[in-house]
């Protein structure tokens, strides 16, 4: 009876270890930056952000969180105390994907744009306290908009990409460049087809009811292939991410 006793209390003490092991493999992969990654509501359907398709290529041992919003440059994000919760929440071995560049160029808002000097210091200071906290930060250059002249497609972020690599060589930071390979996929599709990668509907749609052209902002497809490319970085920088991938 004892034996019997000792036998079923060693299964359940393993078990409980077993349970609580898988439970500390866990690992969240934060999402901080603009409307080109941000969840969107209903109301804005049929625009997708990347970051809301990403979740789709990972096992259950990775949690997408992501907490890009609309509008947002590295200096309102951390203005409006949105940084905050995550960095006191971030455990380590966790992932935060930082990219912005949309809304920081935007120095005519000053509320939201900054110079090229303050988008360099404020990269470092997201990156210095992820990893204060044992975590992993991972750089990525703003998407490429739609921007086409003659057939060719335009460059319309000026030098705030060229600050995100610069940060990232400066502070071996993982980078993906997603500037350069969403260029690479809009010159390969070219002007008319890229069309159906982002937020173009026709007059009667429900939330648009004028239609809408949108070249900034993804469709459902387009967040799907945009999500595919940070993947696929992924994969080239051989994070331990990659391993959860499915």
């Amino acid at each position: 009876m004892k034996t019997n006793f000792l036998k079923i209390f060693a299964a359940v003490t393993l078990a409980v270890l077993f349970s609580f092991t898988f439970v500390q493999k866990k690992t969240k992969l934060y999402i901080i930056g603009d409307s080109t990654a941000a969840n969107k509501e209903e109301k804005a359907y049929p625009e997708t952000g990347w970051g809301m398709a990403l979740q789709a290529y990972f096992k259950t041992d990775v949690t997408v969180d992501n907490r890009a919003l609309n509008g947002r440059s590295t200096k309102s994000f951390r203005a409006e105390k949105r940084w905050d919760p995550i960095l006191a929440q971030l455990a380590p071995g966790d992932y935060v994907f930082i990219e912005f560049g949309h809304n920081d160029e935007k120095v005519d808002k000053p509320t939201v744009g900054v110079s090229l000097a303050d988008f360099k210091i404020n990269l470092v200071n997201y990156v210095k306290e992820t990893r204060s906290k044992k975590a992993f930060p991972v750089l990525l250059t703003p998407i490429s908009r739609r921007s086409f002249k003659n057939g060719v497609l335009i460059d319309s972020h000026g030098d705030y990409p060229r600050i995100t690599r610069q940060v990232a060589d400066s502070l071996n930071v993982p980078l993906i460049d997603m500037l350069a390979k969403t260029e690479s996929l809009l010159t390969r599709l070219g002007d008319e087809p890229s069309i159906k990668l982002f937020n173009h509907v026709d007059s009667g749609n429900v939330n648009y009811p004028k239609g809408k052209k949108d070249d900034t902002h993804l469709s459902p497809e387009g967040a799907k292939q945009v999500a595919g490319l940070v993947v696929k970085g992924i994969k080239e920088l051989k994070l331990n991410l990659a391993k959860s991938l499915k």
